[in-house]
């Protein structure tokens, strides 16, 4: 790679100069040059917390595909009041009384009746400084206050009891949103909570959850879209008072979808006065004006948001980086040709096609079409583009690419970068976008295709040619004039 991103939405400045450090000891020890591309986070709007969920605690143990028990779960049992790691992984960890702890021995069989009321037991296998390591041969479920007895097979018959404690954490809540419910989109950040329904199934409180900018709510009006979630949940806005904003849920999988905490929200019709640099992204600045090589502004969506870094940088110092805008939503794209006639005013400028936030924005079945028109209008202005989004997605998180996506990053080789997402196999996901882009070289060179000789119809070795007598050329066609 030639440079590395880092999103200020995330982590700090301490997290922030630890990722710097490891790229420059990288840089000394391979001899090669890599540019600080830093983010800022920008006026992200997000969905507000939810309430937690229950705190209940699945064990499963590992079955083969007849559902035979082929290992069991392992448990880890330990003090309420302990905070030693774990010694070694483990399927669950359930915080028990001390004392009851410290009288468990190795070949010990405790019983419970989980959440379900099944009954179930547990073998303790070893007993060791800090718990118990016990095996579960069935499914358990577990919730705080769930009585666990340990019965001794000894001649007196010792047997000892204890609930499990309020340390087990609760599951991430979610509000499970089909068509035509009715969601309530609140100005305060308090807990949210999925819909309230009867014994009947009919809803006596519908869904609500908070917006991390409520400033939004001056700005929309009712019969405009509201998306959540990277475009996953659409709806369209209803009602809009003083405190909260009705949203009708009009486009959802037909099984419905899950709407959680901090899940982005796109208004794609309402005219937002939201300013692209917040106090969050000024703060930033001070250290990002003197660590990054290039800054990309976020929600860049007119040219005042441009001028406004551009003040900023001037006043921290003669060290001037990069500026790139993120174009990512109607307006920015809208205001393309006046956004870089004043990036232009900088030393260097680019543009990154954000096309996560921009397909909501636009539209999915239209992001084909402004990508490439926001390539044609940064290829007239001789400005590089970040091709980004989902490149490689599915290789870099699950190691194996869709023939969609190889197809996209191929396109890629029309921009100057194109930018990776991290996951557990990104390493292949680099080599595989250099081959792509190394092979596409020859056939592009930014929009002119090359139409060079392709090598991919060879006659195989124990294949005879097929002899076809070649066609008379037919008379050139006058041209037809106007």
């Amino acid at each position: 790679m030639d440079c590395a991103r880092i999103n200020c939405a995330h982590d700090d400045t301490a997290t922030w100069l630890r990722t710097i450090a490891h790229l420059r000891r990288a840089e000394r020890a391979l001899g090669r040059s890599c540019r600080v591309v830093m983010d800022l986070a920008g006026p992200k709007l997000r969905t507000g917390p939810l309430e937690p969920g229950l705190a209940v605690l699945r064990i499963r143990p590992r079955r083969d595909g007849s559902g035979r028990v082929t290992a069991p779960a392992r448990i880890w049992l330990t003090a309420q009041s302990a905070s030693d790691p774990v010694p070694s992984p483990a399927v669950a960890v359930v915080p028990v009384s001390a004392p009851w702890l410290a009288r468990l021995r190795a070949g010990d069989h405790v019983k419970l009746k989980d959440a379900r009321g099944s009954h179930r037991t547990l073998k303790v296998v070893d007993a060791i400084k800090g718990g118990c390591w016990a095996e579960a041969h069935k499914t358990t479920y577990l919730v705080p206050g769930s009585v666990l007895r340990c019965s001794r097979h000894s001649a007196e018959g010792e047997e000892h009891e204890c609930t499990i404690g309020e340390g087990l954490p609760p599951k991430e809540n979610s509000i499970l949103l089909q068509s035509g419910d009715l969601l309530i989109v609140t100005r305060n950040l308090q807990p949210g909570r999925p819909a309230r329904r009867d014994g009947a199934g009919l809803v006596l409180t519908p869904a609500a959850i908070g917006c991390t900018i409520p400033e939004v709510f001056e700005d929309v009006r009712a019969g405009q879209s509201i998306w959540f979630d990277e475009g996953k949940i659409g709806g369209v806005i209803g009602e809009v008072g003083a405190t909260e904003v009705h949203v009708r849920i009009t486009n959802v999988r037909t099984r419905g979808e899950k709407l959680r905490a901090d899940k982005g929200i796109n208004l794609p019709e309402s005219a937002l006065r939201l300013t692209a640099l917040t106090v969050k992204d000024i703060e930033d600045l001070g250290f990002v004006a003197q660590h990054a090589d290039v800054i990309e502004l976020s929600f860049a969506n007119t040219a005042k948001d441009v001028e406004s870094l551009q003040r900023i940088l001037a006043r921290a110092g003669s060290r001037q980086p990069a500026i790139v805008l993120k174009i990512e939503t109607r307006r920015g794209f809208a205001n393309l040709p006046e956004l870089l006639l004043t990036a232009m005013c900088s030393p260097c400028c680019g543009v990154m096609i954000a096309r996560g936030d921009l397909a909501v924005e636009c539209g999915f079945e239209r992001l084909a079409e402004v990508q490439e028109e926001i390539l044609w209008i940064c290829e007239a202005a001789h400005v590089p583009v970040i091709w980004a989004t989902q490149v490689l997605e599915e290789l870099a998180k699950d190691g194996m690419p869709s023939r969609a996506e190889i197809t996209d990053a191929a396109m890629g080789r029309r921009a100057e970068c194109v930018m990776l997402n991290k996951g557990p196999h990104i390493l292949e996901a680099v080599r595989v976008l250099d081959d792509i882009l190394r092979c596409m070289q020859s056939h592009h060179a930014k929009k002119s295709s090359m139409l060079r000789k392709l090598h991919l119809a060879q006659v195989l070795p124990d294949e005879p040619a097929a002899v076809t007598k070649p066609r008379r050329r037919p008379p050139p066609r006058k041209k037809a004039t106007r």
